[in-house]
């Protein structure tokens, strides 16, 4: 049986699973998953229309419920009042792992303010399997999800995209793939990247390349699949490089009463600026002589 019962306020709590599934092939589904599923109360899917042929495949005969984006709040605190009362409820997405870019997110929020335990059964995630697969480095990573569709977020995202370091990970539509690897490629530059596309699936690619290699590739053959883009950071060189070449257009003398406008002391003020001009304290104090 289901297990994290804790006993709070002369009430037995239930336990929020947050019950990862296939992107693709259902081997990679859990006996674990599979257990909590068939045992839950209840299951929260995302689409219950698309989640019950999973269900049947496994013989799973747990009630379902439906839980999406434009339902969340409301049925958020229903199923936590359920939670609350006792029952089990495993939460999952259409593919991958619940709240990673869905609105599981904000029901572990939910959850967390009403003192119902969660906890997670983990299994595949379309960002950690594309990130692994892209011959990037995978030590440090930032995920973006899918980039926004208002116009001004999407550019604010792209400029600050542009000056990361680390790896970014994100996902896109095949519909919108070109349109988002010309920004990308506008904003970032000509970074290696990794295409990764039908992840687990028979038809599973991972196109490791260059934004704008990419870019023509797909602009003259129609991108089919959900993708996940994977692009290399900005190399830290590049970054203090650039970051030089912006104090130097100051003068000494401006550089210098930036730091001291900000409440900073003349010693370290000077310190900072022979940092950021990488020159010797010296020739600092030289310049403001």
């Amino acid at each position: 049986m289901l297990r994290h019962k804790e006993e709070k306020e002369g009430l037995m709590s239930g336990t929020l699973y947050l019950c990862a599934t296939p992107i693709g092939n259902l081997e990679d589904m859990t006996f674990r998953a599979v257990r909590v599923l068939k045992e839950a109360d209840l299951i929260a899917a995302e689409d219950t229309r698309n989640s019950i042929k999973l269900l049947n495949h496994f013989e799973i005969k747990t009630p379902m419920t439906s839980y999406h984006e434009y339902n969340k709040i409301e049925k958020g605190q229903k199923l936590v009042e359920m939670l609350r009362r006792g029952s089990d409820i495993a939460l999952i997405t259409d593919a991958g792992t619940p709240g990673i870019s869905d609105p599981g997110e904000e029901l572990v929020k939910m959850c967390y303010e009403a003192d119902v335990t969660v906890t997670s059964v983990p299994g595949a995630a379309a960002c950690i399997t594309a990130l692994t697969l892209s011959g990037l480095s995978t030590r440090r990573f930032a995920f973006e999800a899918f980039l926004p569709s208002d116009k001004k977020e999407r550019r604010e995202i792209l400029e600050e995209l542009a000056g990361e370091t680390r790896t970014v990970v994100l996902y896109e539509a095949p519909h919108r793939l070109v349109r988002t690897l010309k920004e990308l490629a506008q904003t970032m530059g000509d970074r290696r990247a990794a295409i990764c596309r039908e992840l687990t699936k028979k038809h599973e690619t991972a196109f490791v390349t260059t934004l704008e290699e990419a870019l023509a590739y797909y602009e003259a053959t129609e991108p089919k699949g959900e993708c996940v883009i994977v692009v290399e950071g900005k190399s830290r060189q590049a970054v203090r490089e650039e970051a030089r070449a912006r104090w130097e257009e100051l003068s000494v003398e401006a550089h210098m009463e930036q730091y001291l406008a900000s409440g900073m002391s003349k010693k370290d003020a000077m310190k900072q600026v022979a940092r950021d001009r990488g020159i010797g304290k010296r020739d600092v104090y030289q310049a403001l002589l």
